[in-house]
């Protein structure tokens, strides 16, 4: 039996020391290449001789033991008629995680009375479906869906749209502000110690790259505007699912 224990300890000391190699290289060999690519963790994948590389804000690459191979798509799963998209799973695990990390005092909030599910929104206040998914929010407020804002400034940091949304956030009644800046008011210029520059920052890194942006409780990225009765449902399913993910 202690010999049965110390190789099992043994094995699992070389499994590790192994795994400890394969991230080495694969680090080094992203960093020598040039490319500014954010890490977060090197992992083996279901395919054998395959490690899965997960960045910083969910995106996910696949790459050999050396890391002299890099490949970039989706990786599938057939198992008893139906296929699982693994890859999509895995990023949208890493965006949720991202977003959990931004405290909802960071956001404008329009919550719900009895919340059900909550999306996460970036938002552009110059964007013409933007506003008109603001319009919205009484109804998905009505569904039991909360909608918190982030800011992100299509044209960058000093353009227009970033400095609306650097006054919104330092406004004693950011939904206030919120409302009159989405209906085409100007508002009063403020400055403050806010977040958008990280906000938008934090959005190209999942992968935003127009507004608005949506994303679900369970990490799910929606590109662009979605009707409220389409938008409620999606976000109730999303909710649910992430809540049965906790709890597994």
């Amino acid at each position: 039996m202690r010999l049965k224990m110390m190789a099992a300890v043994l094995g699992l000391a070389v499994a590790s020391a192994v795994q400890a190699d394969v991230e080495q290289n694969i680090r080094q060999q992203l960093k020598a290449s040039g490319l500014d690519l954010p890490v977060e963790s090197v992992a083996e994948s279901p395919l054998a001789g395959i490690y899965q590389v997960q960045l910083k804000g969910g995106r996910m690459l696949y790459a050999s033991a050396d890391g002299q191979y890099v490949l970039q798509g989706y990786l599938f799963q057939f198992k008893d008629g139906k296929a699982t998209n693994l890859t999509e799973q895995a990023e949208q695990q890493g965006i949720a995680k991202e977003l959990a990390k931004v405290k909802a005092s960071e956001m404008v909030v329009f919550a719900a009375k009895d919340e059900k599910a909550h999306i996460n929104v970036f938002t552009d206040t110059d964007c013409g479906y933007c506003r008109k998914l603001h319009q919205e929010i009484p109804e998905l407020n009505r569904q039991g869906v909360s909608v918190r804002y982030l800011a992100f400034p299509r044209q960058g940091v000093g353009s227009h749209g970033y400095n609306t949304m650097v006054s919104v956030w330092c406004a004693k009644d950011r939904q206030d502000a919120m409302n009159k800046a989405k209906g085409g008011d100007d508002l009063p210029a403020a400055q403050c110690d806010n977040p958008v520059t990280k906000q938008y920052e934090l959005g190209q890194l999942i992968g935003v790259n127009g507004t608005p942006a949506i994303v679900l409780a369970d990490g799910t990225l929606v590109p662009g505007y979605q009707p409220a009765p389409q938008l409620a449902k999606a976000a109730l399913q999303a909710q649910a699912a992430a809540d049965k993910s906790k709890k597994q």
